[in-house]
């Protein structure tokens, strides 16, 4: 788990030095570990198993080799060895191998591993598993050695070999132990030594496993006649060929097929070849054409997608080709049946391609359109706030407004899910969205083209002030005020308006901003508002003269008559239906904190009464929420001041009253919480 982690170092690897613990089985993939370290924490240990693929180059093969034959009892015992894309230091040589007499099983896969290396390994006395794939063998004759006693045999691009197809087949002919063999190539190799193997009949008589995955001249024909031959055969690798089609492969018993043909065999393709880039690639586009236009849920086929992009990090086909699957495995509403932890794991890989590809477009798009499935943004964990900065990123790109309309979209939701404290960390990310989603508003505004994409664009810029005073002060800084007058003068539609004015409640919650908005011009369309007869509108229109006129300052250095606004207020909130009616717009808080300044002043009790309905208004509708937050923000107390207060509006005390009681009814069945 250190390693999956990335937490095994020099310093957490000491854990294990000294005898408190007995490991036999060791994996430190891709750990960054020094030589040192790896001696003293893994070498007196009596291990029968080691897998140190792609280790930090601080950690070569031949230190590795040293390390384990300075134990006697790893010499003869140890039995698995994975060594696969690990270094070697330039002119060393690998003599130690020879001294694992007890090893069984080697990996060398993609390691400058010579022919010599080769006849050294291949006098060890109990080897039955070898990969020599990628690397700088020359010739295979001295696996002769080890004819009697090898069981697997892999040597996937095995470039280097100078030998004629005969001579290599005259080697294979004599491995009559081998149960495995694997000679799959590079497509682009254009190898036919699988093709002339195929033609073979007195060749690998107990195979059950043969991979020819990227030959060229392969037919079903020749595939199936050679399986006939070897009725024991159990798994052929057929991806990148020319072959798979027949029926043969999908009616016989118990045979696995690696392809590009069928489902299955692309299943079993993304499974066998999850450690090499140039199959996963090909197995990738095959999925994708296969699942274009995907209605099943297939939770087992997104998790060999994630586990292609997690081993693969660099590599930019892998990465563009799985990040469109996993688009198409999770679009629509097939995502609702996936794993929550399967669809955490594959956003946080885009991600990371994100990071690792910077400049790639189509990916970038590939991890946006993920972003826009309801499910992923609201039940899914991932990095909102990197998110939220890749988004933004996206909102001020005018190359492709139907992906500017997303990423709108997708920043309306994500607003809500960052806290006060990362959308101020959001900074340069932040200003340049809001100057963009307002020159958006002003465009559409301009057109008087009231569309979904101004719905969202007003929506987004409403969470991104909520608790933000530096969105609303870069609001106000790039004439947001000015615009949404527009707005306002433009459409007359209560959704628009509601967006407005919840923005505009925003605003004049910061104490720093509310004077700005005591204009004639923004007070006059207020109180028009306020007195709609769309519950909603009229809400906000509250709030906004609520938070306006709990300071008289502003209104003293102009001509406005507040007394009359607060009677207006009054008035309203008279008038509208009880607070536990339905909003077509869903008021949510994050925070009661705004109201607490407007609650305790008993000197203007519009200004209160507009604070409780608000109050009680939300924790009728989510008593589990809103409740709680009473407790930790110690509102509880502002509440039983009013009920207590000699001078407080009958009103307001009954909406204090009732908020208590909704609380103490909440509560009731958990503990009994002192009030009053």
């Amino acid at each position: 788990m250190m390693t999956w982690q990335g937490k095994l170092t020099d310093r957490t690897a000491s854990i294990f030095r000294g005898n408190q613990m007995k490991l036999k089985l060791v994996n430190i993939q891709k750990a960054k570990i020094s030589t040192s370290a790896f001696i003293k924490a893994f070498c007196h240990h009596k291990l029968i198993e080691l897998d140190a693929t792609a280790v930090d180059t601080d950690l070569p093969i031949s230190d590795i080799l040293r390390g384990l034959c300075s134990n006697s009892w790893i010499q003869q015992n140890l039995q698995c060895l994975l060594l696969d894309s690990t270094s070697i230091r330039q002119d060393s040589k690998l003599m130690f191998f020879g001294q694992l007499t007890g090893l069984r099983v080697l990996s060398v896969f993609n390691v400058c591993f010579h022919s010599e290396d080769l006849a050294n390994v291949s006098q060890l006395p109990k080897l039955e598993s070898l990969d020599i794939s990628n690397t700088l063998v020359t010739d295979i004759s001295s696996l002769l050695t080890c004819k009697d006693r090898l069981k697997s045999l892999t040597m996937h691009y095995l470039k280097c070999l100078t030998m004629t197809k005969p001579q290599i087949l005259s080697v294979i002919r004599e491995l009559k132990c081998l149960l495995h063999l694997d000679i799959s190539d590079h497509r682009q190799v254009e190898s036919d030594l699988a093709f002339h193997l195929l033609q073979q009949k007195d060749i690998l008589p107990n195979v059950v496993s043969l991979d020819i995955s990227g030959a060229s001249c392969i037919t079903d024909g020749a595939v199936e006649l050679f399986i006939r031959q070897r009725p024991a055969m159990r798994f052929v690798g057929l991806l990148a060929t020319d072959a798979g089609y027949s029926d043969f492969f999908t009616t016989k018993q118990g045979l696995r097929v690696a392809g590009g043909v069928s489902m299955n065999q692309i299943s079993e393709a993304l499974s066998q070849y999850r450690n090499r880039s140039c199959f996963m690639k090909e197995a990738l586009y095959r999925l994708f054409t296969e699942t274009f236009s995907m209605q099943v849920t297939m939770p087992a086929i997104l998790k060999l997608v994630a586990v292609g992009m997690r081993n693969h990090p660099l590599d930019l086909p892998v990465q563009f080709t799985a990040s469109a699957c996993a688009l198409n495995l999770t679009r629509q509403g097939l995502a609702r049946g996936m794993p929550v932890r399967l669809l955490s794991e594959v956003i946080c890989l885009l991600f990371k391609a994100l990071k690792n590809f910077p400049h790639c477009q189509q990916l970038q798009k590939n991890c946006l359109l993920s972003l826009t499935n309801s499910r992923i943004l609201v039940d899914v964990p991932f990095d909102r706030f990197d998110a939220a900065k890749f988004v933004m990123r996206w909102i001020c790109k005018r190359e492709n407004p139907k992906m500017q309309t997303m990423a709108v979209s997708v920043t309306s939701i994500l607003a809500l899910q960052l806290s006060p404290e990362q959308t101020a960390q959001l900074k340069e990310e932040l200003f340049m969205a809001i100057k963009e989603l307002l020159a958006i508003v002003k465009q559409k505004t301009t057109e008087n083209l009231d569309d979904v994409t101004l719905l969202f664009t007003l929506k987004a810029l409403w969470n991104l002030t909520d608790e933000s005073p530096a969105a609303c002060k870069h609001f106000m800084e790039n004439q947001g005020l000015t615009i949404f007058i527009q707005v306002l003068e433009t459409f007359s539609g209560s959704a628009i308006q509601s967006r407005v004015l919840g923005l505009l409640n925003n605003v004049a919650e910061v104490r720093e901003l509310s004077s700005k908005l005591v204009t004639k011009d923004v007070v006059k369309h207020i109180c028009a508002l306020l007195r709609s007869e769309t519950i909603e509108v009229s809400y906000f229109a509250a709030g906004i003269i609520a938070h306006l006129t709990s300071d008289k300052q502003p209104w003293m250095s102009c001509d406005l008559q507040r007394s009359a606004v607060l009677q207006d207020l009054y008035a309203t909130i008279q008038n509208w239906p009880s607070s536990s009616c339905k909003m077509t717009a869903l008021v949510t808080y994050r925070s009661f904190k705004a109201f607490f300044p407007l609650l305790g002043n008993f000197s203007q009790p519009e200004v209160q009464l507009w604070a409780l309905w608000a109050m009680y208004h939300v924790c009728s509708k989510n008593p589990s929420k809103y409740c709680k937050m009473l407790v930790e923000e110690e509102g509880l107390q502002l509440l039983c001041d009013i009920q207590e207060h000699n001078e407080a509006d009958p009103q307001a005390q009954q909406f204090a009253a009732s908020i208590l009681d909704d609380f103490r009814m909440h509560f009731m069945n958990y503990q009994k919480l002192p009030l009053c």
